[in-house]
């Protein structure tokens, strides 16, 4: 992997994760959209159904749905098969709170930004080695294979 492109965001929530980018070009809900045992996308309307997004960088515009999504996060959490990371166009209060939660009561980081300089969803690709640091504000690129 040679081609490397740095976005600049805002942190929501501190940390540093890298891992395989998983990308939605839709919002995305974590209330009945996620199996919590296995960190599989369970909503069959969704674009991501079947897809793991435990341990990846997950990358979707924003959230959409339920108060309960911060529930859902935080077990996540509790079951170790969270996102490693979360990257939106602008991450809502809920998806925030449950990023926070799991930090505090599971102590599981999901660094989280938004608001970058750069469109992150046109410009990372599912599959992708993506490099979020939100202690410096950074997503750091790295293209797959071709």
């Amino acid at each position: 992997m040679d081609a490397q492109l740095q976005i600049r965001g805002q942190a929501v929530n501190p940390g540093i994760f890298e891992g395989e980018a998983v990308v939605s070009k839709t919002p995305f809900g974590f209330y009945g959209a996620v199996d919590t045992t296995t960190g599989v996308v369970s909503d069959r309307r969704h674009e991501l159904f079947g897809q793991k997004i435990a341990g990846k960088v997950l990358v979707f515009p924003e959230g959409r749905g339920s108060t309960a999504g911060a529930i859902v996060i935080l077990e996540l959490a509790r079951c170790n098969t969270h996102p490693g990371a979360i990257i939106n166009h602008v991450t809502e209060p809920i998806l925030a709170t449950g990023a926070i939660l799991a930090r505090k009561f599971y102590g599981r980081s999901i660094p989280t930004i938004h608001k970058c300089d750069k469109d992150p969803i046109t410009l990372i690709q599912t599959g992708d080695i993506v490099e979020v640091d939100a202690n410096n504000n950074t997503v750091t690129i790295k293209k797959k294979k071709s």
